[in-house]
């Protein structure tokens, strides 16, 4: 069907201006939606060079088409804001069939206009933006009136957008043919007397006169019920299908003169006003704020641009105000004439200046805080001096009524009443999913009250703490529910607020209340409490406040566990000059002498904490972790399959996503920090909004295996995101995450990519692979660009060769000209420029590099370590300037924050730690390692180990003092023993060389050698003048030290870790080994005894009863097993541990044996009959508690027999029957002693 005649006139006569003025690309998006344009007839327009082109080309193709064509271009030019162009065509719409106007989702066909011209309905704002949930939402209650008569009711708070919604919804054709062919009367209510509201009821009782042409004049209605019940009459008896539409009522007396049994749709802040009338009603809550993307499209409409062109301030604006339509179209108002006050208004609404913020316009009120104010005014007098209170109310925190019963003074019942009032007239929100119901305010609402009373906001909060103290004047809350977490939550902020500053001081430098806090809302929001009131507190003592916030930091992660453990006991391990220490000590001996166990550190002094903070925010190994820009957040993503962002100033978890079906490999946010990526083995990368957690993107199928690492650009110029697999060819891809699918593919290697990074300017992404090679790639073309052969860097042993090089990961130098690399247990520095070497880290054979990290702001490379480590190195000198221990696994990954003053490790321990960078480098600390050994000799404890810097030391146990200290070795110290008489240490070292120094001289009195590998035990006999040692070389020796006489015992097969000196009476030698044999030697003629095959695995460890009859081993092989001494026969097979035995002790009396294992757990068994007694574990552990910090390493009995300890990462004491007690140890960092009492 061809055009009209006369529509086909009026595009001719309306070319030239539709010519210049048309932006084509936008009107055709609705045309073709329309169905009215094709998508070849869309690209071929698109395909002219020039703006002016494609309009021209639009234009030509419409004169050739139907009236369907006509009025759908039409509609695209009301949509795009080409009113004045719009306008030239309107009185030209052709007339088309009902069918075709349904085609038009906004109704803008002459029927509707012309309905809701006649019935005063309002013309949509010039800037408009459809909310289609809503419109949707609000026509489906209509379409409930079809039938019957009723009222639909939209309510919501004050510049939400009511009117616009209102008139939007009955803009549809079938609506109102369907529903409405009467018409639809539009009357603005308002706050009206009765006079105001009479003369509308006449105005409105007129027209619809006028629109029947009766007969005859009819007599003006000259009181509200003449008019109520003339209006009724009209509308039974004329407009029985009609629709009535009342905006903006506020009170049921003017609601009352239009309950006349019609179809009526009214908008109000007050959802009760309803009850008033009769008749079915249909709800629609409007929600306050428009979304983010609708937000800025209304800004962008007004200043005539884009959304993607809209400054960073605008983006601000919305957000400050939550997206609410009123204050977005002020602003947007303001900023069409004033196009560079963006930062201005986002100030004004920052610092709550209000009245500032005024346009004319249709709105009723010319500026918000007007708009505000007037719902506050129609409380009544009671009511308005509650509502001012909730001033003290949090941003976004939601409470339930049994605190501002606190606040009140009043019943519960009374208060949920009053909240009713107040929610019922959109001056209050509720959240109906929790029982009992939460209250919150709007933004808006809260800056209004706090702008309107901001010089009582001190005695405000200062009312909230004393109306506290009154109600809970013996004991806090700690019933767990959503009130007594607001009080632990807020209580100390509301102090703040009020300048309390003695009151604040009492409670947070209280061991009691970390305890009751931590123990009801975590650790988290109390560490918080320091860093946000720091300023407050150091007026009082900042060195106190330091001690408790450092104190939190660092066990914050236990504090998060279940059982809730002892903090008494954890406190207990902090500095003695500790505030936090001086509190835990007084309860612990209160508590001491009423039967209660304690663990005193008593050699604490010189142990120097460098940890800033330790999260533990999974449960499960943590795969990795990254800073955002701005370094505010930490996300952490592993075993667990979630992915978790938290504060990096306290570890408060500000979000928690279920990312993925499998484990989650890597986690990175995009340079504005408004995007988080995120790659798992199930072969998905998906795109997540950084704020929200609501899922963007998903791209699936085109990686086959697990994808190992994600990494988006480092600037949002042209943000890609790139990722690498451990598929054999196309393992790299580039991802623009505008397209459904890769953007490139990188072709390389043939072997899995671990790792990607790319370079400062984005020009070039380094890629590492199992093939042994890091290569870099153009990444504007994908090609490679250059190729460093990694393994060639290696030595060609056989043994080595025949196994992979993995190169692990890479990172860049600020300036670029440097890509770091990392395989084995190297690292690799190397000129982007030549590629030459230009430095080689070799760290310890015994680990493996994990990750390593580049500082940008100076020469520090963070090394990340299998052997539970992080190193720092100076890149300039080539040195190692500090060990970074307290990992209890190892440390998969380490990063500078963006600012370079924290540095992060994350680790299969599940902890995330965050070091100072500068305390950590300036540490000058001298630190002992794990390779010691512990001499008690009646009141004397000494205590001999390596340092950090490689050499021995004795110490006094009690108080730490240096009783002699070594030169430094030249090879590595393994093991290490103490003899007192004569004063003697002997030491074992990696080169396979034994000393016997003299204490506390030093001289050496023997160099021993003859063990080809490493040394790893060595022990002297009773008289001192025997040696023994033992080697991964598979031998024992037994030296005379003084004169070098050495007997060899060989007969194992691998190395054999520990041995025993036994006397029955004669001096034997007990051995086991990883070839899974024990053995017995007589240690005079170095006589093999006994030769046992005990295990089908690694012997872990071996002890012997104190009453000489049994002897027990334990085993990689996950069991442990009992000896008799006197047959060597296996008198009981102990089963039941899931992981690696690792250690064993028998009781002093010889009848129970404790065993330990990997994960953790420890077994008692009855020595008798070989039966399970007790798993010492709490019932209800959560996977951090059972791993008791890593691998339960050693056990000890007290002489009674009635306390166990056991050592791993945490010290934990046991009784037979139950869980004593943790403490918490820096395992790598010093030997602690302690009393118990």
């Amino acid at each position: 069907m061809a055009m009209e005649e006369g529509a086909l006139s009026c595009l001719l006569r309306s070319r030239r201006a539709l010519e210049q003025d048309i932006k084509a690309s936008y009107l055709m998006d609705h045309m073709v939606s329309d169905g009215v344009l094709s998508g070849d007839e869309e690209e071929r327009i698109k395909s002219k060079p020039t703006r002016r082109g494609q309009a021209v080309a639009l234009l030509e193709l419409l004169l050739a088409k139907d009236n369907r064509a006509y009025i759908s271009f039409y509609n695209a030019l009301v949509r795009e804001s080409y009113g004045d162009l719009a306008n030239l065509l309107h009185n030209s719409l052709p007339l088309v069939s009902p069918e075709a106007h349904r085609s038009f989702s906004d109704g803008g066909t002459p029927r509707v206009q012309s309905v809701l011209r006649e019935g005063g309905v309002p013309q949509r704002p010039v800037v408009f933006v459809q909310r289609p949930k809503l419109e949707k939402q609000l026509r489906e209650r209509l379409y409930h009136l079809c039938k019957e008569p009723g009222w639909v009711v939209l309510y919501g708070m004050a510049g939400a957008g009511k009117s616009v919604l209102a008139a939007e919804a009955v803009r549809d054709h079938a609506l109102l043919e369907e529903c409405f062919p009467g018409g639809v009367y539009w009357l603005s209510i308002g706050q009206l007397d009765r006079s105001d509201l009479l003369a509308r009821i006449q105005a409105l009782c007129f027209r619809l006169d006028q629109n029947q042409d009766l007969q005859g004049p009819s007599r003006t209605p000259s009181s509200l019920e003449e008019a109520k019940e003339r209006l009724r009459s009209l509308m039974l008896r004329h407009y029985p299908r009609s629709l009535l539409i009342l905006d903006d009522i506020w009170d049921s007396s003017a609601l009352k003169a239009f309950d006349i049994h019609c179809r009526v749709l009214l908008t109000t802040r007050d959802r009760s006003i309803v009850d008033s009338v009769n008749g079915i009603r249909h709800e629609v809550a409007l929600e306050s704020g428009l979304d983010e993307d609708k937000a800025l499209e209304i800004l962008a409409l007004y200043v005539n641009t884009q959304p993607q062109q809209l400054p960073e301030q605008a983006r601000n604006i919305v957000q400050l105000c939550k997206g609410f339509p009123l204050v977005v179209s002020l602003v947007g108002a303001l900023l069409r004439e004033f196009p560079g006050r963006w930062s201005y208004y986002l100030q004004l609404l920052q610092r709550r200046q209000f009245r500032r913020i005024r346009k004319s316009s249709s709105y009723d009120y010319d500026a918000l805080d007007q708009a505000m104010d007037a719902s506050f005014q129609v409380l009544p007098a009671e009511h308005r001096r509650l509502y001012r209170h909730l001033t003290v109310l949090e941003k976004d925190v939601k409470v339930p009524a049994k605190v501002l019963s606190v606040l009140w003074d009043l019943e519960p019942e009374e208060v949920e009443d009053i909240l009713q009032h107040f929610v019922n007239k959109s001056l209050l929100f509720r959240d109906c999913h929790h029982r009992p119901y939460l209250y919150y305010l709007h933004d808006l609402q809260l800056d209004f009250l706090a702008e309107q009373n901001r010089t009582q906001i001190e005695a405000l909060h200062a009312m909230v703490v004393r109306q506290y103290q009154k109600h809970y004047s013996q004991q806090p809350p700690t019933s767990g529910d959503r009130e007594s977490l607001y009080w632990f939550r807020f209580l100390t902020h509301h102090m703040a607020m009020a300048n309390l500053t003695q009151e604040l001081f009492s409670l947070m430098f209280s061991l009691d209340w970390v305890i009751t806090k931590a123990r009801v809302v975590g650790p988290a929001h109390l560490i918080n409490d320091y860093v946000e009131h720091s300023a407050m507190l150091d007026k009082e003592n900042s060195e106190v406040r330091g001690q408790f916030q450092e104190f939190l930091s660092l066990t914050g992660h236990q504090l998060e566990q279940k059982p809730f453990p002892d903090v008494v006991q954890l406190a207990l391990a902090q500095p003695h000059c500790s505030e936090v220490y001086r509190q835990a000590l007084l309860q612990a001996q209160d508590a001491a002498s009423r039967g209660s166990l304690y663990f005193d550190w008593l050699n604490h002094n010189g142990v120097d904490s460098v940890f800033h903070l330790v999260v533990q925010p999974h449960l499960g190994s943590i795969y990795s972790a990254c800073f955002s820009h701005d370094g505010s957040k930490i996300a952490a993503c592993g075993a667990s399959k979630m992915l978790r962002v938290f504060k990096s100033t306290s570890g408060e978890r500000l979000l928690e996503i279920q990312a993925h079906d499998d484990e989650v490999l890597c986690c990175a946010f995009s340079p504005d920090d408004r995007l988080l990526a995120t790659c798992s083995s199930d072969r998905k990368v998906k795109v997540w909004n950084a704020v929200r957690g609501t899922l963007l993107r998903t791209f699936e199928e085109e990686h086959q295996e697990q994808i190992n690492h994600c990494v988006f650009t480092n600037t949002p110029r042209c943000l890609l995101l790139a990722t690498c697999s451990d598929d054999s060819c196309v393992n790299t891809k580039l991802w623009n995450l505008n397209k459904p699918s890769s953007q490139n593919t990188i072709f390389g290697h043939l072997e899995p990519v671990n790792h990607c990074s790319f370079s400062p300017d984005d020009a070039y992404l380094a890629t590492c692979s199992r093939d042994g090679t890091l290569k870099l790639f153009e990444v504007s073309s994908a090609n490679e660009w250059k190729s460093f052969n990694v393994k060639a860097l290696f030595p060609d042993s056989e043994e080595e060769a025949e196994s992979e090089v993995l190169v692990k990961c890479s990172t860049w130098s600020l300036d670029g000209t440097r890509v770091i690399c990392a395989a084995r247990n190297a690292v690799f520095v190397f000129s982007v420029e030549t590629a030459e070497l230009l430095l080689e880290i070799r760290t310890s054979r015994l680990s493996t590099v994990q990750y390593c990290h580049a500082c940008s702001t100076s020469n520090l490379l963070a090394i990340a370590l299998s052997h539970y480590t992080v190193e720092l190195w100076d890149l300039e000198s080539n040195k190692k300037i500090a060990d970074l221990s307290g990992h209890l696994s190892w440390v998969h990954g380490v990063q500078f924050s963006p600012d370079n003053s924290m540095l992060l490790s994350w680790s299969d321990d599940h902890t995330v730690r965050l070091w100072e960078t500068k305390r950590v480098h300036m540490s000058s600390t001298v630190r002992l390692k794990r390779d010691s050994s512990v001499l008690f000799d009646g009141e004397c404890i000494i205590v001999v180990a390596a340092d950090n810097c490689n050499r021995l030391q004795l110490r006094e146990g009690r108080t730490g003092e240096v009783m002699f200290q070594s030169e430094e070795q030249l090879s590595r110290i393994r093991c290490t023993c103490v003899n007192t008489e004569p004063c003697m240490a002997a030491l074992g070292r990696e080169d396979g060389t034994v000393q016997v120094l003299e204490v506390p001289s030093g001289a050496s009195l023997a160099s021993l050698q003859g063990h080809t590998r490493t040394v790893l035990h060595c022990c002297f006999s009773q008289d001192g003048q025997t040696l023994v040692t033992s080697s991964e070389d598979a031998t024992l020796r037994v030296w005379r030290w003084r004169s070098g006489e050495c007997k060899v015992l060989q007969g194992h097969r691998e190395q054999v870790r520990r041995f025993m000196l036994l006397y029955n009476p004669e001096a034997q030698l007990l051995s086991w080994s990883y070839d899974g044999t024990l053995k017995l030697w007589e240690m005079e003629s170095g006589a093999q005894l006994q030769d046992v095959e005990a295990h089908q695995g690694a012997i872990l460890s071996c002890h012997v009863s104190p009453d000489g009859r049994l002897a027990a081993t334990t085993s990689a092989d996950c069991t442990a097993k009992l000896w008799s001494c006197e047959s060597w026969q296996c008198v009981h097979l102990l089963q039941g541990h899931q992981h690696c035995v690792r250690c064993c002790q028998f009781s002093w009396d010889s009848q129970r044996l404790a065993t330990g294992d990997d994960n953790g757990e420890i077994r008692l068994w009855n020595v008798r009959d070989g039966s399970l007694g007790k798993i010492c574990a709490p019932e209800g552990k959560d996977a951090m508690d059972s791993m008791h910090g890593g691998w339960a390493s050693d056990l000890h009995f007290s002489p009674d027999s009635a306390l166990l300890v056991s050592a791993g990462g945490y010290i934990k004491g046991f009784h037979s029957s139950y869980l004593l007690n943790r403490v918490s140890t820096h395992s790598d960092d010093v030997i602690p002693m302690g009393h118990i009492f």
